[in-house]
């Protein structure tokens, strides 16, 4: 591989196909890494918060969490999809129709978002029982999803800029547009659940305004002519194939997103035969261990994009020096994480139920079996993102849903088989079998077809 000297380049393309990956993955990746803690964290607010008024809404934020994984999965099918196809494009230094797909990608979430908006208010009281409310649970879910449900164009919207940012080399923007409506969602949610006494209502309106703060400040960038890529009406394309394109290209995002909100509404189905304690208990431990897997999906995040240039303009030898720097550097984050997780798992139960022994108890659990198969958790990560960088969708698809997909038989197996104690280790379980076959798919791409492109 040539040597390339350390320096600043002006150029956005050159800077990609130039840095050493060693600084240009951290360069880009430590912008994703915070937004996404900050999203992740601001999620965790939310049920922080919430569960401090008791147990059955500290539950009804893990029931809800299946209807926003629904509507994230819209956002990062729409913004993956216009946004590596995107990314490609620059690569090859086609600028023209990448502003096409950037902007096709555009209209393509605001009409996503009303639809889902529209037909989540519609039936909003059946979706609570669906998404495995108990009858405690349920009155608390559906004053929180309401706001959820409304600010369905407004996520969509905001993933899809975000992504739009990101993809290019701009995640210092992405960043500070999500940061920013993180933060304020962590300074309402105590202003308007107690200050305002809305209760858990006042957790979702906190969310739906930080995201409005966040989408106005995305679209900002794109006014102000920060982005590489231009978004504009005379823009969009009215070709049917450049939807079918995006759609196609983001269609891993869509059943990562989409299968874990049936695993999680598989969880709680299976959770609420034991009360509204253990509903709340496996929802804390998903919001906590989205903490920790956020940093490795960011760090993901921070590669793909370089995956993208680099592949576009043929520089096989830094796309595969990307994957193992990535896997490698992670995989010791992960680990890093596991060993502290698993000691502090009481004390981290604690700080959101102190008063519910049995919500404590078995959050303890679940969050040590989860431990010991966190540090797979850099392969599964990669291998899906490498294969959606590259543009090999079904791989990208396999890889996307097989976590979950996994999940979701095996929680009705080990639940029936093993009663509470089956339910907590079943992530761990489904973890392990698709660390499996995640190395197996990327190993055998590499020594069979890798070699031959280009």
């Amino acid at each position: 591989m040539p040597h390339f000297h350390q320096k600043e380049h002006p150029d956005q393309r050159q800077r990609m196909l130039e840095t050493p990956i060693p600084q240009l993955i951290p360069a880009l990746a430590v912008p994703t890494i915070v937004s996404m803690l900050v999203t992740s964290i601001y999620n965790m607010a939310d049920t922080y918060f919430v569960s401090q008024l008791n147990t059955s809404a500290s539950g009804a934020v893990g029931v809800v969490f299946s209807l926003m994984a629904i509507i994230q999965a819209v956002g990062f099918t729409v913004g993956m999809g216009s946004g590596s196809i995107a990314s490609r494009l620059l690569g090859q230094e086609r600028r023209e129709e990448a502003d096409v797909y950037a902007s096709t990608g555009v209209l393509a979430a605001l009409v996503l978002g009303l639809a889902m908006a529209g037909a989540g208010m519609a039936f909003r009281e059946e979706l609570m029982w669906l998404l495995g409310s108990t009858a405690t649970i349920y009155p608390y879910a559906l004053d929180y999803a309401v706001y959820i449900i409304l600010g369905a164009p407004v996520m969509i919207l905001s993933f899809t800029l975000n992504n739009l940012l990101r993809w290019q080399g701009k995640a210092n923007l992405s960043v500070f547009g999500l940061a920013t409506g993180g933060v304020l969602n962590m300074a309402l949610d105590p202003i308007f659940i107690y200050g305002f006494r809305m209760g858990i209502g006042g957790a979702g309106a906190a969310t739906l305004l930080s995201q409005c703060v966040s989408l106005v400040i995305l679209t900002s960038f794109f006014l102000l002519k920060k982005s590489e890529l231009k978004v504009a009406p005379g823009k969009i394309s009215r070709s049917p194939r450049t939807y079918l394109a995006i759609l196609k290209q983001g269609m891993p995002s869509f059943f990562r997103q989409g299968v874990l909100s049936a695993a999680t509404m598989a969880l709680n189905y299976n959770a609420k035969i034991y009360g509204d304690a253990a509903v709340a208990a496996l929802s804390i431990v998903t919001k906590v261990f989205m903490v920790i897997q956020s940093v490795v999906i960011g760090f993901g995040q921070g590669f793909q994009p370089v995956l993208g240039y680099n592949y576009g303009a043929k520089r096989l030898d830094r796309v595969k020096e990307a994957v193992w720097f990535s896997v490698k550097t992670c995989t010791v984050i992960l680990t890093v994480g596991a060993v502290a997780g698993f000691l502090l798992a009481p004390a981290i139960m604690t700080q959101f139920r102190r008063d519910d022994a049995l919500v404590i108890a078995i959050g303890t659990r679940t969050f040590r079996y989860q431990c010991c198969t966190l540090p797979l958790g850099a392969v599964l990560v990669f291998a899906n993102m490498f294969f959606q960088s590259l543009g090999k969708s079904w791989r990208a698809v396999l890889l996307a849903i097989c976590r979950q997909g996994l999940y979701i038989p095996l929680v009705y197996l080990m639940s029936g088989r093993f009663g509470l104690t089956g339910l907590e280790c079943t992530q761990a379980v489904a973890d392990l079998l698709a660390f499996a076959l995640s190395a197996a798919v990327i190993a055998h791409y590499f020594k069979t077809e890798f070699g031959k492109e280009g």
